[in-house]
This record gives structure tokens, C-alpha cells and sequence, in this order.
């Protein structure tokens, strides 16, 4: 048991099972949510409600966050939006803010300048693994901001992840993150159009998978998505939207910095596709559907 108390708003697919695992770790957890449900559930779990998100950054010795876009963590955090008691009304001088949302790195670098002038740390830590990684606490955490405040940090960064990586300054998780997702998104269109094919060639689909896994074209979207692909089950364990959004973060930043994203641009107008039909809250994993719906198969067959 610690006496730290970890205040977390946004208690979300990810959010609550990672507030639940600090919970375990013998942290008090002071939350809130948009929504009352989750925060609810935390509290029967043996969370505080914070009330607002000021209300939890009074109560709390550092703030995480876990929120689903850039506007989002400007209005949670500054205000900038309908929010009318925003995190940084109850955060002291010396305290530490943890982003885990995905958002544009010069939104991080934004906030965490103004952060800085009330004398707050900033940590952007984007995270990867989805809810079976948050639900586990093995995910992937890609930290920006100074090393000094991470290593301060770090007892609660290692019960949510497996891995807890410095890349850089402000700013460079959030960039290490859009390329995650450029290769998650290679991955995930990549199976769905072999599958597609291999099926369409009446092969065996569970037998290619096998057979693939093991050489050159192994990776994570194999291993633990496409048993559910071939029986075309989606169920969510990372929102197509919330891909989609990723993806746009990814394409924005590779406009600003000069950088060719054909093979993003590709999966980013696959995942639109998924959105505009109604697929936005099925797993990434369900582009599989718009592969099969070019190929004039139908999503429920």
C-alpha cells in the first residue's frame, strides 16, 4: 500500500481497467469520467469520484489522463471547450501531468508550455496494446518530456505497462505513437487483404494463418486478431474510430514535417470507409469488412 494518490480522468475502454490495476497496486485512485457509469464502477472497485476534473487534481499527488482526441485534452485540461472546472484549476506547483491520449504532438507541446508557466511537469506517454494490454497492465508506454520527471514517475507507469520507453522531449511520445499506428495500420489492412484473398481462392483461412505466422509475414495482427477476423468477430478491443483519428494525427504530421505517407493515406481513407458505414465502433481490426465489401461479399456472411 502507498500513500500516493493518482487522481485519472477519462474512464474509458482503457482508462478504467488501467485505474482499476493502480487500484490493485495499492494506490488510492481519485477519478472521473464524462460519462457516470465508469466512474461508478471505479468507486465500487474502491475509487473515489473526484467530482470534476479540477476535483480530481486537488485530490491527487499527479494526474493521468486518458481521453479520446486533442480537443478533448485541451478542454479537460485548459478549458478551451465547455469544460468549466478543467484539470488545470486544481493542479499545484510541482505536480506532474500524465497524457495517455493519442493527440498532435504540438498540442502536447502547447499544453505542456502552458502547464510549465504554473510550475507542472507534463509527461505525453500515448500508450499501445489495446484493452487486453490495459485490462493485463502490459502495455506499451511512449513517454515524452524530461527523464527527471518520468523516473519520478515510473513506480506508476510500470503497473500500467509491460514496457515504459523514454523517446525523447515534449512532444516525442505523441510521435512515436503515430508511427505505431502507421504500422499497425499496415498490419491490420495487410491480414484483412490476404484473408479476403485466401478466401476468395477457397483456401483454408485458419491453415494460411498457421502457415504464415511462423516466417517473414509473422506479427501481433496474426497472433491476436485474425482467429476473430476469419470468424468475423470485431468486437472492440481499439475503436476503427479511434484508428481512423490516429491516422489523421499521423497524416497531419507527415504533412507538416515533409514525410511520404502513401501506404498511411491508404489505410486512413480504409478507415474513413469503416466509419461512414456505420463500423466505427468495431475493432480496427474490422477494415477486414471493407476489403470483403470491395470484393462484393457481404460484411455478415
Amino acid at each position: 500500500m502507498t500513500d500516493e494518490t493518482v487522481g485519472f480522468v477519462g474512464l474509458g475502454i482503457m482508462g478504467l481497467p488501467m485505474a482499476k490495476n493502480l487500484l490493485d497496486a495499492g494506490y488510492h485512485v481519485v477519478g472521473h469520467n464524462r460519462s457516470d457509469d465508469p466512474v461508478e464502477e471505479l468507486v465500487e472497485y474502491g475509487g473515489e469520484d473526484g467530482g470534476s476534473p479540477a476535483g480530481v487534481a486537488e485530490a491527487s499527488d499527479v494526474v493521468l489522463l486518458c481521453l479520446p482526441d486533442s480537443p478533448d485534452v485541451e478542454n479537460v485540461v485548459l478549458g478551451e471547450g465547455e469544460e468549466t472546472e478543467p484539470v488545470i484549476d486544481g493542479l499545484s506547483e510541482g505536480m506532474t501531468l500524465v497524457d495517455h491520449s493519442t493527440i498532435s504532438p504540438t498540442v502536447t507541446e502547447a499544453i505542456a508550455e502552458r502547464l510549465s508557466d504554473r510550475g507542472v511537469a507534463m509527461l505525453d506517454a500515448p500508450i499501445s496494446g489495446g484493452e487486453e494490454g490495459a485490462i493485463e497492465g502490459t502495455l506499451s508506454i511512449m513517454v515524452g518530456g524530461e527523464e527527471e520527471v518520468l523516473n519520478e514517475q515510473r513506480d506508476v507507469l510500470d503497473v500500467l505497462g509491460g514496457t515504459v520507453t523514454h523517446c525523447g522531449p515534449s512532444g516525442a511520445g505523441q510521435t512515436t505513437k503515430a508511427c505505431n499506428q502507421i504500422v499497425v495500420a499496415a498490419q491490420m489492412v495487410g491480414v484483412s487483404e490476404a484473408l479476403v484473398f485466401a478466401d476468395q481462392a477457397g483456401a483454408d483461412l485458419a491453415a494460411v494463418v498457421e502457415a504464415i505466422s511462423g516466417g517473414a509475414a509473422g506479427c501481433w495482427t496474426l497472433d491476436n486478431r485474425a482467429p476473430a477476423m476469419i470468424e468475423g468477430e470485431f468486437d472492440p478491443g481499439f475503436f476503427a474510430e479511434y484508428q481512423y483519428k490516429d491516422l489523421r494525427i499521423a497524416t497531419d504530421a507527415g504533412e507538416a514535417f515533409g514525410s511520404p505517407m502513401p501506404q498511411t493515406a491508404l489505410a486512413h481513407q480504409l478507415y474513413k470507409t469503416m466509419v461512414q458505414n456505420g463500423m466505427g465502433r468495431d475493432d480496427n481490426s474490422g477494415v477486414m469488412q471493407v476489403i470483403e465489401m470491395m470484393a462484393g461479399k457481404r460484411t455478415d456472411d
